[in-house]
């Protein structure tokens, strides 16, 4: 019995090592490719990659997951278990024009610093004194003569990181005072923190430089500065590569680094110049959940439109979340009269798959000229839109989006009280409609929002309870409710705002009954899209992207209703 019993176990044991050696050898003959997995907790979700031999590179708390690299058999096998999800690490894009060359703009000659051949010529020209002219646009050069320059507030930045500290940079390292106020900086790609990181491709310093550049402009004083709030602190998250790309997984670890060090570093703002085309309803992308995460937390949250427009339905990830602030891009036409400014041309549009008027506001977001390394892999490809030593041409709704966290950061200096919905309804409620001559609207509300940005009526707004009514963002991220907006669609393909007269006015421009038109309803709750005009069958979403089976959202794209 005890020489049976002994072959029995080596039997065991031997079969234990043949199970072991064709797992090794199935992972290191089949390819695996990053996914993000979610359980009921991180810790769990982490067990599950683990129990099928994967690979764990990403914690995501805030969203109760871990990024894992998985082959195909191993995620099916997590795909059976119970309670826990699988999503594709999609790729996102930086929500910025490279090449400045859209229809928009005007030709080169008529606004690039030089148009020499080579940064070195452009570096030794630059004699001349550069003024950005953005916040004399929204007004807020008039708040930096109020002494109000956002001290005190911090903006935390995801984006591709930030130009090295240098004699050439003290107006992004340093506020007005000189004081260095870079308080830490993420790898969100490697996942560490660092007290360097260089921006190789320098659309993250362009974007901060429109945030806080403290460099003063050339005009009487009391002097005026180049950023919107020259005097905030700034968190600084590498997300993205020296191409501009990112990937979901070091998108929502930057994230939540943001989320859990906030009380740290003491962040109110954090900018999103980003975006990905949506594939699911926007409660169901992990990247959307991060982000009403931060919303929870207090931290109010602004991003991009994205460049997809201007069609209907353009609006990315995340800017389609209902509850953040999402902007939109106008042009200055390449002029310092404000008469003839426009909307941009790429700037992504409402409504989203569920319904929501988007974007909320919309800001300068054509031409804008910040701060860039020239040595960086934008300012090389397009030396033609550099501008001096140091600056350099863009246009996106990620500048847009810059402009607008500039702005929060001013309005949270005036007031730090304010939550995360009380900073939207009073930016929007102080919102600028673009009109045309007879005082109707110019662009649908689908396209503009409220309106452009002003600091000055942000700063004096006294609006409550005008953003995100209808919304539960806590019953919304456990799943236990989900929401829908006003928008539908009639019989020809045109969309409108239900439970609306049109789109009244009243009291200089105000949106009636407090921006109504952006409220929340009950996900199938009595509004499924009423008058039988729901989405219809000729926009389905990818079926190699569907997160979820049962998931497919489809809508007919009509054309725009700009007045009824």
């Amino acid at each position: 019995m005890k020489n049976h019993r002994n072959r029995i176990v080596s039997l065991t044991a031997l079969s234990g090592i043949l199970l072991v050696s064709v797992a090794v050898y199935s992972r290191t003959q089949e390819p695996t490719e990053p996914v993000i997995v979610q359980a009921a907790s991180a810790d769990l979700a982490r067990r599950a990659v683990e129990g099928v031999g994967g690979a764990v590179t990403h914690e995501l708390s805030i969203i109760r997951a871990v990024g894992a690299e998985l082959t195909s058999h191993q995620r099916g096998a997590i795909a059976r278990m119970s309670e826990v999800r699988t999503y594709d690490d999609r790729p996102v894009e930086t929500s910025s024009d490279d090449s400045d060359s859209d229809s928009d703009q005007e030709s080169d000659s008529s606004h690039s610093g030089s148009g020499t051949s080579s940064v070195e010529l452009v570096y030794a020209a630059d004699t001349s004194f550069q003024d950005t002219t953005v916040p004399t646009v929204i007004d807020a050069a008039a708040q930096h003569k109020l002494g109000t320059l956002g001290r005190g507030v911090t903006v935390a930045v995801v984006d591709s990181g930030i130009s090295p500290n240098g004699s050439g940079w003290p107006w992004i390292q340093r506020n007005t005072m000189r004081e260095p106020r870079i308080l830490v900086t993420y790898d969100a790609i490697r996942g560490t923190s660092t007290t360097r990181i260089r921006d190789s491709n320098g659309h993250g310093t362009h974007v901060v430089s429109v945030i806080a550049s403290s460099r003063k402009s050339n005009n009487a004083e009391p002097r005026t500065y180049n950023g919107i709030a020259p005097d905030v602190d700034l968190v600084i998250v590498k997300a993205f590569d020296s191409e501009g790309r990112g990937r979901y997984l070091d998108v929502i670890r930057g994230i939540d680094f943001v989320v859990a060090n906030r009380q740290r570093y003491g962040i109110r703002v954090l900018n999103l110049s980003l975006g990905a085309v949506p594939q699911s309803f926007y409660w169901d992308d992990p990247l959307n959940q991060a982000v009403m995460v931060a919303w929870q937390a207090g931290i109010v949250v602004v991003v991009s439109a994205g460049n997809w427009g201007p069609d209907p339905m353009t609006v990315g990830v995340p800017g389609n979340v209902p509850y953040v602030i999402t902007v939109g891009a106008a042009s200055d036409a390449v002029t310092s009269d404000p008469a003839d400014d426009f909307l941009t041309s790429f700037s992504g549009a409402g409504p989203t798959f569920e319904g929501f008027v988007k974007p909320e506001v919309v800001a300068p977001g054509g031409h804008v000229l910040a701060q860039i390394d020239p040595w960086s892999r934008l300012a090389q490809a397009f030396l033609s839109w550099l501008s001096g030593d140091s600056y350099f041409y863009m246009s996106g709704t990620s500048q847009a989006a810059a402009v607008v966290s500039g702005t929060v950061a001013l309005m949270l200096d005036a007031d730090p009280g304010l939550s995360p919905d009380e900073v939207k309804c009073r930016l929007m409620d102080s919102a600028r409609p673009a009109v045309d001559a007879q005082g109707e609207l110019a662009y649908s509300i689908f396209q503009q929002g409220a309106g452009i940005v002003n600091a000055t009526d942000a700063l004096a707004s006294t609006a409550l309870g005008c953003a995100n009514r209808g919304l539960d963002i806590e019953l919304d991220l456990t799943g236990a409710q989900h929401y829908q907006g006003r928008a539908n669609i009639d019989a020809d393909g045109n969309y409108y705002v239900s439970g609306l007269d049109g789109y009244l006015w009243s009291g200089g421009y105000l949106w009636s009954d407090g921006f109504a038109w952006n409220d929340g309803f009950a996900w199938n709750d009595g509004f499924a899209w009423n008058d039988g005009f729901a989405w219809n069958d000729g926009f389905a979403w990818n079926d190699a992207f569907l997160w979820n089976d049962g998931l497919t959202q489809t809508m007919t794209v009509g054309d725009w209703v700009e007045q009824e």
